[in-house]
């Protein structure tokens, strides 16, 4: 009896705990709706207190809309139609270049192409004004849009068509070209500053896609600084675009990015697709780039550059890491030169494998940002570099020069091989180079007869495929030191290439005809 009235405590004990549980679990619950009921109607209060994103989006698009253009353009392509005739359907829509030759393989024949052959192509694009005096308007578009046009028409917002429109000025090397025309009740856009910008930033781009004049896009800034695009086709063109996912398609080209300002922080240039149209990443040129050359096509119909001559690569790439640290660098941001070319302003003042750590006091981050900040700086300004050389800090001055013309013929280099020599140490022959101590003769073969430096181990011959020609080692080079060891001859250059180790890279410093650099020789394994 005791033990039954025992079990019904207990189980009355119990029961009355879960009621307890219960209660105190409903409670919470009860007071977690409660908060989130509020919640939702605090953000309601909120949201009905605050301007609509809408709202911002519309204000945009009225400020910035009177400003844009549609362009179309007619080119002449020489010979093109004799060029087509011969080409897949498919390949047509892209542009020949003169002097391609009639297709046919007959080279003793005139190919010369004759004014029934030409191709008249057309196209379209966008473009912004951001300049007006009069009834003179001065409108920013991308050199691939405006180059090269026989017939322009620009029409503008309120679906007027000018005509006349003139190029003042184009550039390949950033994809920029400005456009004059002459109409009166014209607004121009308003300059932004695309240092600003952070990654998430909002952005609208205005353009003519397709045709369809006067459209709006939205988006994020996706990235910034992107390089090596590879949008210009040149290793020697200036990259250092704003990715966004606004959507930008063919007829966008030259149209402005904006902020939520409406101010212009860049030029839509193009998109990474394998459709050709959009895929969810867009470039545009960045106003810190755009506007000098916009004000210098504006003002002169070109752009002058500043100019170093040297070839550079950044420490912090793959491909030159192992470079970097044989000079016994070990910071993460720089640039390596590899060649100073000869009667650069650089000349005397830089030196192969020199590692510029500053420019004017500001970290260098990589090659393309020491290459666009060099490229505005004013020929025959002064500037001082920070360079670490024979593991030392050291102070460089150099006086900025005027970029050549001939900068491309000047930079390009051979293709190098892709197989590599057999393995061993560090010696010419596994190198895969043949050497000689400089004679006359050999000097004037190789044009060094009037070269400063005439000691050192002339390579004469450079095996295919060897890890000296993948390095861009060629007949006609000069070493003249290997590592930390100087060479005068043959003999010096076989005793401090014994002390070497292929296996994990070579320091040559070399001369040639047209100057000085450092080339990094290593084995793959």
């Amino acid at each position: 009896m005791k033990r039954g009235r025992k079990a019904l405590a207990i189980l009355a004990l119990t029961g009355a705990s879960l009621a307890a549980w219960f209660g105190v679990n409903s409670l919470v619950r009860d007071v977690q709706f409660a908060r989130a009921a509020q919640d939702v109607e605090n953000n309601r209060t909120q949201l009905a207190n605050q301007p609509e994103l809408s709202s911002v989006y519309r204000q945009v698009a009225k400020v910035v809309e009177p400003s844009v253009v549609k362009i179309d353009v007619r080119k002449t392509i020489r010979g093109g139609r004799r060029l087509q005739s011969v080409i897949p359907p498919g390949m047509r829509g892209f542009i020949i270049p003169d002097g391609e030759g009639n297709g046919n393989g007959n080279s003793d024949e005139d190919t010369s192409p004759s004014p029934e052959d030409d191709l008249q192509q057309i196209g379209e694009g966008s473009g912004v004004i951001m300049e007006t005096d009069g009834s003179t308007a001065y409108i920013l578009t991308n050199n691939h849009v405006a180059a090269g046009a026989t017939d322009m028409r620009v029409t503008l917002w309120d679906g007027r068509e000018i005509d006349d429109a003139k190029v003042v000025g184009t550039d390949p090397k950033s994809d920029l070209a400005v456009v004059r025309i002459s109409a009166d009740r014209l607004i121009p856009a308003h300059w932004g500053n695309s240092d600003y910008l952070e990654k998430g930033d909002m952005i609208l781009a205005f353009g003519s896609p397709f045709g369809y004049v006067g459209s709006m896009t939205h988006g994020i800034v996706s990235a910034l600084n992107r390089e090596r695009v590879g949008i210009q086709g040149s290793d020697i063109a200036y990259e250092n675009f704003i990715q966004v996912d606004a959507p930008i398609n063919p007829g966008n080209s030259g149209g402005p990015l904006v902020n939520l300002k409406g101010e212009v922080v860049g030029i839509n240039t193009a998109i990474a697709s394998r459709t050709g149209v959009f895929n969810g990443i867009g470039f545009a040129i960045p106003t810190k780039m755009a506007k000098p050359v916009y004000e210098q096509l504006k003002e002169k119909g070109k752009v002058v550059r500043g100019w170093l001559g040297v070839e550079i690569h950044g420490v912090g790439e793959a491909e030159y890491r192992d470079e970097a640290k044989s000079t016994g660098y070990t910071g993460e941001k720089g640039v390596i030169v590899s060649r100073v070319m000869s009667g650069a302003p650089s000349a005397g003042k830089l030196q192969p494998s020199d590692i510029i750590t500053h420019l004017n006091g500001k970290d260098v981050e990589s090659r393309s940002q020491l290459r666009n900040e060099i490229a505005m700086i004013p020929p025959g300004t002064e500037l001082k570099l920070t360079v670490f050389r024979d593991g030392k800090t050291i102070e460089v001055p150099v006086k900025v020069g005027e970029q050549p013309l001939d900068l491309l013929a000047r930079s390009t280099t051979s293709a190098t091989p892709d197989r590599p020599a057999n393995d061993g140490t560090a010696s010419a022959e596994n190198m895969g180079v043949r050497l000689a101590t400089p004679s006359d003769d050999l000097l004037e073969r190789f044009g060094l007869a009037n070269s400063g430096s005439v000691q050192g181990a002339l390579v004469t011959d450079v095996q295919m495929n060897s890890p000296a020609a993948q390095a861009g080692i060629r007949p006609g080079d000069l070493i003249t030191r290997i590592g930390n060891e100087k060479v005068t001859n043959v003999q010096k250059a076989a005793s401090a290439l014994s002390k070497q180790d292929l296996t994990k890279g070579v320091r040559l410093f070399v001369t040639n005809k047209d100057g000085d650099r450092f080339v990094f020789v290593k084995q793959k394994s």
